[in-house]
């Protein structure tokens, strides 16, 4: 477990159908992203389509900055189960995704 006092970048790459990208898009822009910075545990976020990806689909990154790794954990309890339980209905076997949690050091 980090103990560091530093930011944290949490991090989600998600790899959708090509025929789902704009209702994919269009949900995580109004729904997604929102309900995750309504929890008010993040400073920031901010949404990226990698250009340069090698796998078939689109792939995007969805950054979350959080002020230390305390909010994090929070958030990892109390708001994330709900939140990617209705992404994962929403678009059941049209993404894979994986996370990945970065600490700022500068």
């Amino acid at each position: 477990m980090l103990l560091s006092s530093r930011m944290i970048l949490y991090n989600i790459t998600i790899i959708i159908e090509d025929s789902m990208q704009e209702e994919w898009l269009g949900w995580m822009n109004k729904n997604f992203v929102d309900r995750v910075m309504d929890t008010e545990l993040f400073a920031s976020s901010r949404l990226l389509k990698v250009l340069d990806s090698p796998n078939e689909g689109i792939t995007y990154c969805i950054q979350f900055i959080a002020d230390n790794i305390s909010l994090y954990h929070q958030f990892k309890q109390d708001h994330e189960p709900v939140i990617l339980e209705d992404l994962s209905s929403r678009f059941a076997n049209r993404f894979v995704s994986f996370s990945t949690l970065m600490e700022l050091i500068d």
